[in-house]
């Protein structure tokens, strides 16, 4: 896949007509579920630690997914990471430290809503950080998530991808819904009117941070159901855990899930 087709991946149409049926979803996400508990019981019992970034445009179904991923899991040993921005101390601080902290100890699985790539997408798009940090940061990023990759930490980087019609029916629904209204922040409206700009920096992040040993994986999200599933899918299937059920694991849809080219 060509960088050219990566974006038609990522901003072309949705591939299906309809969405999931409710149905479905619920019994397959139960199923799914239930993996997710055995990847938690063998992680505890080897001590294996699992990261999992989740990152894409704003109102890409993030957070939603993480808090099915998280719906059953034994919350002393599972956890989600989602940073305000950083305090004054923090700014002065080597730009990956303030992450470094949350990463998991043996036995622990940890989903950060939105990661050190802040600084390729929100940060640089509105000019939270300069030219120079932004290019530092592409250049440590690989280096950073190969050490956490040769410390045997299983590193999973998920890239939801929404098209523009849906972000925009997604932040009207967010408008006009006091339930959802905070998560409507000054930066999201700002970025509304910056869609292209935002299109370049994850082709630019794609280029210099997808390799082979932590790659990312693309999630196409406007049926929001149908994301969840395959995100699960596809962790699910990476890892060797005892018990696997592979009727049930599958292999994720490759309408819905790609990576970037290499």
């Amino acid at each position: 896949m060509t960088h050219d087709n990566n974006s038609a991946f990522c901003d072309g149409p949705y591939p299906y007509a309809d969405r999931i049926a409710t149905k479905a979803y619920e019994a397959e996400k139960q199923q799914l579920q239930v993996e997710l508990l055995k990847v938690q019981r063998w992680a505890g019992d080897t001590g294996q630690r699992i990261v999992a970034l989740f990152e894409g445009r704003d109102a890409a179904g993030k957070g939603g997914t993480i808090k099915r991923f998280m719906e059953h899991l034994n919350p002393r040993a599972a956890r989600v990471v989602a940073l305000a921005k950083p305090t004054e101390t923090e700014r002065s601080q080597w730009y990956f430290q303030r992450y470094i902290n949350h990463l998991p100890a043996a036995g622990e699985i940890v989903f950060f809503d939105r990661s050190w790539y802040n600084r390729a997408g929100v940060e640089l798009v509105m000019g939270f950080c300069t030219l120079a940090e932004y290019r530092e940061f592409l250049r440590q990023a690989p280096e950073f998530e190969c050490m956490l990759v040769r410390s045997d930490i299983t590193l999973f980087k998920f890239w939801f991808s929404v098209t523009r019609d849906e972000q925009e029916r997604r932040f009207e629904s967010r408008q006009f819904d006091p339930l959802k209204r905070w998560k409507l922040s000054p930066v999201d409206l700002a970025s509304r009117s910056k869609w292209d700009e935002y299109t370049s920096a994850r082709e630019a992040m794609f280029q210099h941070t997808h390799r082979a040993e932590h790659p990312w994986i693309i999630i196409k999200s406007d049926d929001k159901k149908r994301a969840r599933l395959n995100c699960m899918r596809h962790l699910l299937s990476r890892l060797d855990y005892p018990d696997k059920d592979r009727a049930v694991v599958g292999e994720p849809d490759r309408l819905i899930v790609a990576q970037p080219p290499l």
